[in-house]
């Protein structure tokens, strides 16, 4: 080993030993103590290091001592979308829209959950034997959900999805053929009629992505309440107030849903109510608020089409204690454009379907009538 590669290595572990590191509380006060750990070390051993050396050294060990370890470079890379770690040997990532094993590896089960304490740990969130999930938001909004055995046997099991910064545009959108420019014209002008939208899709098709783009369109005379359980959208629009669920603390207590932010939004004298996602009961205060005039709301639901959303909103409603005539009546009258988004089997995202909602046939199902559908990818 040559004298360059002891000195590195002896200054790995001797910032892993130093003690005002170990007492220092995980996150970024942690980071900022790798740093010193490590200029301390090199400063008292007098070591000589080769160039870009010292660098790599601080973000290795502050991957390892401070954030999520091995795989934390993926982390970096621009490319990659989301990071999942099937167990201590086994981790893929989605590069480009498709999925991809890569050679890292973490030492055994205790560094993965040790590593996701790392960042879970500082949020006041617990992983361990009595609370084996968690669901965290990271320092750069990428979301985490990790899974200790028993439930997940072969984990522990951890998935990232990480934060996009930025939006695309219009253009962008039309270049790379996700949304075809007349499908954007049309998108367009439902936002300036104020029409309420619904983004429908299966995970990771962008039904978020062109959520934010949508949200871009809002000018500023109008006042925009955006609530999410993380923060993914980016808006544009020059008037908004963002709101976050909040989930239960290690005592189980403290928890605010996305059903108890709709409602606080509804006395912020908003124009527009945009829910990243709905998921259950709350599509009933989402419907509250377009009925009580509070048009061109948005959101995003679970669905392969116009139909399948409105039979899994129709579910949601009926779940949250509404009759079926009542829910079938507040859906047509509330719910305008439904926007369908799907994945190509060679990764591209983009646009299927745009529908909207048919007339009601008295006592007959939620209808969609199609608008628009792509012919091929």
């Amino acid at each position: 080993m040559s004298a360059a590669a002891v000195s590195l290595d002896r200054l790995r572990r001797r910032v892993a030993d130093d003690p005002v590191l170990a007492a220092t509380a995980d996150g970024p006060a942690r980071l900022a103590a790798v740093r010193s750990a490590v200029a301390r070390a090199v400063r008292e051993e007098g070591m000589l290091l080769p160039s870009g050396a010292l660098a790599t050294v601080v973000r290795e060990l502050a991957d390892t001592l401070a954030g999520l370890g091995p795989v934390q470079p993926l982390l970096r890379d621009p490319a990659v979308t989301d990071v999942m770690v099937n167990g201590p040997d086994e981790v893929w990532v989605e590069r480009g829209g498709r999925l991809q094993q890569v050679d890292v590896s973490f030492p055994d089960a205790e560094a993965v959950r040790a590593a996701v304490l790392r960042v879970v740990g500082p949020l006041g969130l617990r992983f361990d034997r009595a609370r084996p999930h968690v669901d965290a938001r990271l320092a750069d909004g990428s979301r985490l959900h990790a899974l200790l055995p028993p439930l997940a046997p072969g984990g522990p099991v951890v998935t990232v999805r990480k934060f996009a910064s930025l939006s695309p545009t219009w253009d962008e959108l039309a270049a790379s053929g996700a949304v075809p420019a007349d499908v954007g014209a049309l998108l367009r002008d439902a936002i300036a009629a104020r029409r309420a939208i619904v983004c429908c899709g299966r995970t990771g098709t962008g039904k978020t992505t062109l959520l934010g783009v949508l949200l871009g369109d809002i000018g500023a005379g109008e006042r925009v309440v955006v609530i999410e359980d993380a923060p993914e959208l980016r808006p544009r629009c020059p008037h908004v107030v963002r709101l976050e669920t909040r989930p239960p603390n290690a005592e189980a207590a403290g928890e605010v849903t996305i059903r108890d932010l709709v409602r606080q939004a509804l006395r912020m004298r908003p124009d527009r109510i945009v829910v990243g996602e709905v998921r259950g009961e709350e599509v009933v205060d989402v419907l509250q608020a377009l009925a009580t005039g509070h048009e061109g709301c948005m959101t995003t639901v679970h669905a392969r089409a116009a139909d399948e959303a409105l039979v899994r909103l129709e579910g949601m409603a009926l779940l949250a204690g509404l009759p079926l005539e009542a829910a079938r009546a507040q859906l047509a009258v509330g719910l305008d454009l439904f926007v369908v988004l799907s994945r190509a089997p060679d990764g591209r995202r983009g646009v299927v379907q745009v529908a909207e909602t048919a007339p009601r046939v008295a006592d007959g199902p939620l209808r969609a009538t199609e608008l628009w559908r792509r012919g091929s990818w």
